[in-house]
């Protein structure tokens, strides 16, 4: 299991203070992988927004670490950890075979789409396939 370093937490002072009083580790490293992923996110969404010049190489970078964090999720989930910050619905462990296939859905989506965005024009579509993958898991898994 991918096990995140406290002081990452402190060094990124904003995901510290999104996730401060989280008591439990297992939960703690789940919102760690989870918050890397829309940490990626926002780098291909100023990109497709035009706030960031487009980067082909910087796309490709944020899609493989997306494949890499979504990987990690099933082994994140298999402790049966609870806080209350966490946004995870009990549910997961009761569907954790459907969980985990959602799981690889996006590490597969983020996998094939690394190296065919060339263009801005190409990133809106590869981020419609990653926000369908995404919402497919958290409208089922994690609370609104």
């Amino acid at each position: 299991m991918k096990t995140y370093i406290a002081v990452g937490v402190i060094a990124l002072g904003t995901t510290a203070f999104a996730h401060s009083g989280v008591k439990d580790p297992d939960v703690m490293n789940r919102m760690m992988g989870m918050s890397e992923m829309a940490k990626q996110m926002k780098v291909l969404g100023a990109m497709a927004k035009g706030e960031q010049a487009f980067d082909a190489a910087a796309v490709d970078a944020a899609l493989v670490r997306m494949a890499e964090e979504a990987s990690y999720i099933p082994s994140l989930f298999e402790p049966k950890a609870t806080d209350p910050k966490s946004e995870a619905l009990p549910v997961i462990w009761n569907e954790f075979d459907t969980f985990e296939e959602h799981a690889r859905a996006l590490e597969k989506t983020s996998t094939a789409l690394s190296g065919t965005v060339g263009t801005r024009a190409d990133l809106g579509p590869a981020m419609k396939e990653l926000g369908q993958a995404c919402s497919a898991c958290h409208s089922d898994y994690r609370q609104k």
